[in-house]
Order: C-alpha cells, then structure tokens, then sequence
C-alpha cells in the first residue's frame, strides 16, 4: 500500500468545519494518521467548509431543518471528490449517511459527559429560581426543566467561545458545554463541574469523533482501518442504533448512553418533552454484540411506552 499514501505532493484531503474545536479534530485525526503511517504533517491538507449550522446563528436549530445541519456540506464535498475524508462530532451526525458515503471510523472517546458552565455559580443546583440558563440543545433544555422547572432556559447558540462571551455579557448566568470539547481545546477548567450521567445524560455518541470516507475508496478504508477505535465503535453501534429507532434528531430531546464493563454493554436511555413536562427513560445490559439490539428494543418500549402524541411537538 505504500505507493498509495498521501504525501505532501499529493496530500490527503480532510474536510472540517471551521470552529476551533473542529479544527482540533481534525488536526487530531491527521496526527493519528501521519503517527500509524508515518507520514509527515504536511501529507494531510485540512479543508474549512462552512455548512448551514454554522451560517445561520440567530434562529434555534430546530427551525432550520433538523438532520444534516452540520454535515451537509461537507458530505457534498466528499461526493464531488474535493476532500477525501470528513472529521465530524458524532453527537451531530444523522444515523443515515448519503448513498456513496459510509462511517465506520471511530478515534477514543473523550468524556462524554457534559460540562456545567458559569462565572457565578458552581452547580446547577446552586442557581436562583427564576435565573436565565443558556443552551441551544432541546435535550439539555428538557432536562434541565424536568429538574429546575424554576428556571428561565434561553436560545444559547455559538461555538465555545461565544457562549463564554454571552456568560459574560449577561445573556444567562449558566450554560452547558460538552466535557470532550473543553478537554480537546485544553480548557477543562473552564467547567465548574461535570455532570455525572445520572443527573444529566448525554446525547448519543457525545465525545465520539467520527470519520466519514467515499464507501468505494479503498486506500482511505485500509488508512482508517488503522486508527479506528473498537470499544467506540461497540458502544455507539447501540447509541446510534438506539437514536435510528427514535427517527431522533435536533428536533428531538433524546439522551443515550452506552459502557462496557468486560464482556457486558450497559445501556441508559432517556425521551423528553422539550417542555420537561414528561421524561422516560430505562437501563438495560446485555452482550457486548447485542449491543445494537437492545438499542433499537430499548427505543421502541419506550415510544410504547410515551404512547401516541408523545413527539407531537415535531409537526
């Protein structure tokens, strides 16, 4: 294979968005890369494609068409051929892929968790009633209304950086980030605390970097082959299997959560009123390859279970 790896004469096209974290994603990809094959930094080319989250800023992503908001774009790259690969979050990623395209590359999952995020206040339980907490995610917006109905959840959208600037404008006095992103940007002290699953469950496959390849390329497969992460792919086989049975996507409050202790895969899964009027949720173990399995059982007890009506919001 080695006739066929990229160099810095032909270098290996890796489409990203342009946030700083993104960025750190995929500069994390190429090392992992150039470090499997040892290839000099300069065989891998990152290219910066703005898609139609990043554009639009002032409407709630709901509003603005739910799956394929940050990802789009970059598909459309790939299948014209201008980028090879595309580093995404996987916690953004439609469980469906374009026809031509597929994803079966996982790097190590960061903390999943999520972060609590304020100048003033160390928990979320610590906040007054009536306060104005920020976030853009229906499922953090839920959750945290299930738990402080008391408080005032207000549109928070932006990278890192701009919801810390809106914190300090005055904007809410608390928000929530992702732990993984902190830790990918080198700023985990930026979180007054991180909330343990129980109290906040993440969104699926939260902290999970995922790389999304032409399905008939056959170098790039063998290259990513090399870096694909087995226990990220066994956990997020059942959180995505989990997210494709719900139909979820930003228009939908779902949390799911997947860890393996030896040969057992644990899975917790939670629905959501956006209101924070109703939530569901269950855990379950089972095999390690039933994984996917109890992800799709796991989600269809629970729409038995929430009944007709529940996911009316979404019409």
């Amino acid at each position: 294979m080695t006739h066929d790896l990229p160099s810095p004469d032909r270098p290996m096209k890796i489409g990203t968005r342009g946030s700083p974290l993104a960025l750190a994603q995929a500069h994390e990809t190429a090392n992992r890369l150039a470090g499997a094959f040892d290839l000099p930094p300069q065989a891998f080319e990152i290219c910066v494609i703005q898609t139609t989250g990043d554009r639009v800023q002032d409407r709630p992503l709901k509003e603005i068409g739910g799956k394929g908001l940050f990802t789009r774009e970059i598909e459309a790259a790939m299948i014209r051929g201008d980028i090879d690969i595309a580093v995404h979050s996987m916690k953004d990623m439609p469980v469906l892929q374009p026809e031509g395209l597929t994803l079966d590359c996982y790097l190590p999952r960061e903390d999943e968790r999520d972060a609590f995020v304020s100048n003033d206040f160390k928990r979320l339980a610590d906040v007054p009633a009536g306060a104005n907490v920020g976030t853009s995610s229906l499922r953090r917006r839920a959750q945290v209304l299930v738990r402080r109905p008391d408080l005032n959840v207000v549109e928070f959208r932006g990278n890192v950086q701009t919801r810390l600037r809106k914190l300090s404008d005055g904007v809410a006095v608390a928000t929530f980030l992702a732990m993984a992103g902190l830790n990918r940007l080198g700023r985990p002290e930026i979180a007054q605390s991180a909330l343990d699953p129980e109290d906040m469950l993440p969104a699926v496959a939260q902290g999970a970097i995922g790389i999304e390849r032409r399905q008939d390329d056959a170098r790039v497969a063998a290259m990513l082959d090399a870096i694909h992460d087995e226990t990220t792919g066994q956990r997020l086989a059942a959180e995505r299997a989990f997210l494709a049975a719900l139909d979820g996507s930003c228009e939908t409050p779902i949390a799911g959560l997947a860890e393996l202790d030896g040969g057992t895969l644990r899975m917790r899964g939670e629905i959501l009123r956006p209101d924070g009027s109703e939530s569901l949720s269950d855990d379950r173990s089972a095999p390690i390859e039933d994984g996917a399995d109890l992800g799709r059982e796991m989600a269809l007890d629970l729409l038995a279970k929430a009944g007709e009506g529940f996911f009316d919001f979404r019409d």
